[in-house]
């Protein structure tokens, strides 16, 4: 009876978002509330279950969410991403142009949004080509795969750091991973597949813009750019290392881990970036906050979805259901890891969201992390894989990949679902790697 409820509660959420078009935040918490009540518990144990849910899952994101966005805007109105790239470009020239790319959109990436990354970056890929003569659509894949693995794989980008949460995942082992599964998503996403796709040409007219004039001898340089723009990676991945060559407990440890908190670390970085970035483009430290800050109410909507999958994985922790999951897959002859990336898949592909595709992943699969010893770490970027799977029509990067470029359905299918699929792929089969070795 506790399958079948979480069954219906499935189909009720993708009812919902799916074919009603209700708001996600409020669809998650209606489920949550089915399986409650469905599972026979009282009104004030459901209550409480979803307020310790939503307090749990935002405690440790607010800070991360907020200050990523703010270094993101920041980098983008200093002029810090142009930079980032026009260097990367000269450096590597037309021959390496992906890689360019690619590191563009990873640097941008690991601070901002999949869509606000995406907006920011596509007067650069506009520029790009018509400066290098190469085809849209074969520089926009490059920067949208690196966008795309940032999104699903690697803190402390919002996605994978409310997993971490979620299964009690150790954040720097997490990103190290990460980056690990990353590379070779990237390589064949971002590198090697566009290279088959390079014939296809838009067929409306493209949203075109105004690429955003900076004054040269304005702009940060690349080296301050760059770093700014990597140092949230650098400080978590220096917590990773000091987990293995530190004490646990003494002073270096905690300063160490204090650091590589993923809020801390993009906290670091804004701060950084308002006076270092906001100097050399001539604007006011104060005005630069400001702005930045006002750029925060671009993520509600994600602080809203983020608690709601929350509140329901608490609602199936207390209502039982997580228990009787956990017993019921032990034993199973589908792997833990392939059973999250699967379902993780089936509702991104039925609601098109990856963000609520992750979070409800995450509440079904969160039992199975400790009574089957799964690696946590390798849980959360094998759900972040499958959530970005076989992106379609019912997903707003899929339409604004199509408009933008002005391909038509059958190439946007051809282009970005498959991009989108090949980073889920590889990604779980660069899990499936890995946990041979963890677990060797």
């Amino acid at each position: 009876m506790t399958i079948i409820v979480l069954l219906i509660a499935i189909l009720f959420l993708l009812l919902l978002i799916g074919w009603l078009k209700i708001n996600p935040f409020v669809s998650l918490l209606l489920s949550a509330l089915f399986v409650g009540i469905a599972n026979g518990m009282t009104l004030n144990k459901l209550i409480g279950a979803i307020n310790t849910g939503i307090g749990a899952t935002l405690g440790p994101l607010v800070i991360t969410l907020v200050f990523g966005m703010v270094l993101g805007t920041i980098l983008s109105e200093t002029g810090a991403v142009q930079q980032i790239s026009s260097k990367l470009i000269k450096i590597f020239g037309t021959k390496y142009i992906k890689l360019a790319m690619v590191i563009t959109g990873f640097s941008v990436g690991i601070a901002m949004f999949y869509n606000a990354g995406f907006l920011v970056l596509i007067p650069l890929i506009f520029a790009v080509c018509a400066s290098t003569g190469q085809p849209l659509v074969y520089i926009g894949l490059s920067v949208a795969s690196a966008l795309s693995v940032t999104h699903c794989f690697l803190p402390p980008h919002p996605g994978p750091t409310a997993l971490t949460v979620i299964f009690k995942a150790d954040m720097g082992t997490t990103l190290l991973y990460g980056i690990i599964v990353a590379i070779p998503a990237i390589i064949a996403a971002g590198i090697i597949f566009p290279e088959f796709i390079k014939k296809i040409r838009p067929v409306a007219a493209q949203k075109f813009f105004d690429v955003q004039s900076f004054d040269p001898n304005r702009l940060p340089s690349f080296a301050s750019s760059f770093f700014i723009a990597i140092i949230p990676i650098l400080l978590m991945g220096l917590s990773a290392v000091a987990e293995l060559f530190t004490t646990k407990g003494d002073a270096l440890h905690q300063l160490i881990m204090f650091l590589g908190d993923p809020g801390v670390s993009l906290m670091i970085a804004s701060f950084f970036a308002i006076v270092v970035l906001g100097k050399s483009s001539g604007l006011k430290p104060k005005d630069l906050l400001n702005k930045a800050f006002n750029s925060v109410n671009s993520v509600t909507l994600i602080l809203l979805i983020i608690a709601a999958g929350g509140a329901f994985k608490q609602v199936l922790v207390d209502s039982g259901t997580s228990g009787y999951i956990a017993e019921y897959f032990t034993g199973s002859s589908i792997p833990p890891l392939v059973l999250a990336w699967l379902i993780a898949t089936f509702i991104r592909i039925a609601i098109g969201s990856a963000t609520v595709a992750g979070m409800t992943a995450a509440g079904i699969m969160q039992p199975l992390v400790s009574s089957m010893h799964v690696s946590p770490e390798l849980m959360v970027i094998a759900v972040g894989a499958g959530s970005v799977m076989c992106s379609h029509v019912n997903d707003s990067g899929f339409w604004m990949f199509k408009e933008y470029f002005g391909i038509s359905l059958k190439d946007t299918f051809r282009t970005w679902t498959l991009m989108e699929s090949i980073v889920g792929v590889v990604g779980i089969g660069g899990v499936l790697v890995l946990n041979m070795f963890v677990h060797s």
